[in-house]
This record gives structure tokens, C-alpha cells and sequence, in this order.
């Protein structure tokens, strides 16, 4: 099965591909689609729309994840943010994707522990949930990546075509899908490991 994760914006938009096979999970393609603030507004999400088409034509995903829109205290933020949105949620409409959708927070906890994450700290977690080398950059790619990763990992009983449940934010384990109820996992050990690194490095020496 194929995820498309979404960090919508009308400056950078971001987007994570994932495979997921059985309990694995593997990077297709991440990266950030731009648009120049010379154009109008019209073509920058025109420009967004043909983008994202041509990715879902791609990669052929069988879900769309997308960052819910929250208030913000720059309201012309949110409006570029909810104008992005629309347009994927539009190109997803088009080509019959269901598309999931998660409040920051929600994505935040699930890949990196709790709501308040910052993002390198969901940099880093994207980056040891996916076994890459270096951490993904830029930021909007990572995030969409995060997104890719909580959908992937709350989709239940799928039958490969966007046929599964979106089962809410569970637990997350790397060598099982299936939200967990009970007990440690390997990917709350990363977790909990990488949060021990950041305590103990914000400690005052001496």
C-alpha cells in the first residue's frame, strides 16, 4: 500500500510517499513543492493542484493524508494553509482517494511522543521510524512524512486500495502495524530513547 502524506501551505507544500508492506514501512519519495510569491494567487494553488496530481499519478497512493487545519494566531496563515488544503483535498476527490485527516498534535504524538513537539524533534523521529541515514529535510517534507507515518500506522484491516479504517492515533510499533495496547515496542523504545538524549542533553553541566 501506498501513503501520500500532506503538510499543506501555499509558499511550501510538503509531501512524504510511503510504501507500507506488511509491518514495514519504506520512503518513496519526500521533498517540497514551492510556488513564487511574484504569482497570483490563483496560480500558486493552480500550480499546487497540477503538482499534486502529478504525484498521486505517480506513485499511485491508496490514501491521502492531510494536516487538519488549526486556529492560528496569524489568520493569514491559516486562510494560506486552509487554501492549500482544499486544492489537495480537491485532486484527491478527482482521482477517488479517501483522504485521513489529523490535527498537528495528533501527527506530533504519535510520531514523536507528545502533542508539543518541535520539529526537529519530528525530524528525528521520522528519521529512526524510517531508518534513514540523515534526517529529512526540509521541515514541511519531514512533516509530511510524520503524516504519511501516522496514516500508515492507523489504517486497520485495508485491503490495499484505500478499502481500511482510519483506527485513531495508536500506539506505534515499527515491526507491527496494528495499533498496540498493551506493552513496549520497539518504536517506544526509540521513542522514550530519544527523548532520554534530549533531557539529558539539556542538562546543566558541572
Amino acid at each position: 500500500m501506498i501513503v501520500l502524506g500532506i503538510d499543506p501551505g501555499t509558499a511550501a507544500l510538503g509531501y512524504g510517499i510511503l510504501e507500507r508492506t506488511g509491518g514495514h514501512l519504506r520512503p518513496v519519495d519526500f521533498g517540497c513543492i514551492t510556488t513564487s510569491s511574484q504569482r497570483s494567487l490563483p496560480e500558486r494553488l493552480h500550480a499546487i493542484h497540477e503538482a499534486v496530481c502529478e504525484l498521486i499519478e505517480l506513485h499511485r497512493p491508496s490514501i491521502v493524508g492531510v494536516e487538519r487545519l488549526f486556529f492560528s494566531r496569524n489568520a493569514q496563515t491559516a486562510f494560506a494553509v486552509g487554501q492549500a488544503r482544499g486544492v489537495v483535498l480537491l485532486a484527491a476527490a478527482q482521482h477517488g482517494l479517501p483522504v485521513a485527516e489529523a490535527a498537528p498534535n495528533v501527527v506530533k504524538t504519535a510520531v514523536a511522543g507528545y502533542g508539543a513537539a518541535d520539529k526537529e524533534q519530528v525530524s528525528r523521529m521520522v528519521q529512526v521510524v524510517l531508518g534513514l541515514s540523515e534526517r529529512p529535510t526540509p521541515d514541511d517534507a519531514a512533516d509530511a512524512l510524520a503524516v504519511a507515518i501516522w496514516v500508515a500506522h492507523s489504517i486497520n484491516g485495508s485491503n490495499g486500495h484505500g478499502g481500511g479504517a482510519i483506527v485513531g492515533a495508536p500506539v506505534l510499533d515499527r515491526s507491527a502495524i496494528a495499533p498496540i495496547a498493551n506493552g513496549a515496542t520497539p518504536y517506544e523504545g526509540a521513542v522514550r530513547d530519544a527523548l532520554a538524549r534530549e533531557r539529558r542533553a539539556r542538562r546543566p553541566r558541572g
